[in-house]
């Protein structure tokens, strides 16, 4: 090896210096492609989710971490934002109206709340029989809800971080290139306990993944105050 002309790799930025949040940083961690990922975020601790090579949709299910019977409610958080969208300000409700965690910051600006998760079954359904053994988000959402106790009939509709699915004039939903970008982020505040499921999507018959999953990175944080 030529180390004279050898071309190095910048090192990865640290934790604090990729957080969307001040704080000690409790959690860094890489969610691979296509892989699932689990975490309790404290009261008052912030998530960063990275997309680290842009054009990853990251599916994403919260439960109170103490009583796993409150989780997110789509219908609910819409209703009292009066958007389909996700973003900075949106607060993440339970079905009693429980705030779970709120976006606290966000350098995409849209994120999914309406376009579900991917299945063997609407795999089959959309895409042909070809698919029906291909691994997807409802999987990775029940082999790490096991973990948690959790199992099918706890999954409910869920967020789609980074990805965009728009509405068209006669109502039909599509599914496009995302308007994320390598690096960007996403940081969302939990107002209680907070358990974060997250399958970071195996999805390569449509373009939320730019048919090619990639990883992402976790990043949690604890401001100084709280410390």
């Amino acid at each position: 090896m030529n180390t004279a002309t050898e071309t190095l790799k910048p090192p990865a930025a640290t934790a604090s210096e990729t957080a969307l949040a001040d704080g000690a940083v409790i959690l860094d961690e890489y969610v691979e492609a296509r892989g699932p990922w689990s975490a309790v975020v404290c009261a008052g601790d912030v998530l960063t989710i990275v997309d680290l090579e842009g054009n990853q949709a990251v599916d994403c299910l919260l439960y109170a971490a103490d009583d796993t019977d409150v989780r997110y409610s789509a219908a609910v958080t819409l209703a009292a934002q009066r958007s389909i969208v996700l973003t900075t300000g949106s607060v993440l409700r339970s079905d009693a109206g429980l705030p779970l965690m709120t976006v606290v910051a966000d350098e995409v600006g849209v994120h999914d709340t309406i376009g579900g998760a991917c299945s063997q079954e609407s795999n089959t359904l959309r895409y042909g029989q070809h698919t029906r053994e291909q691994h997807a988000c409802v999987e990775n959402f029940l082999i790490e809800g096991s973990r948690w106790g959790l199992g099918k009939r706890d999954l409910v509709s869920n967020i789609n971080w980074f990805m965009n699915v728009p509405v068209d004039p006669d109502g039909a939903l599509g599914i496009v290139d995302g308007l994320s970008a390598p690096g960007k982020r996403v940081a969302l505040r939990a107002e209680v306990d907070t358990l974060v499921l997250v399958s970071n999507c195996p999805q390569i018959n449509n373009p939320c993944n730019g048919f090619n999953p990639t990883p992402v990175r976790m990043i949690v944080t604890r401001p100084e105050a709280a410390l």
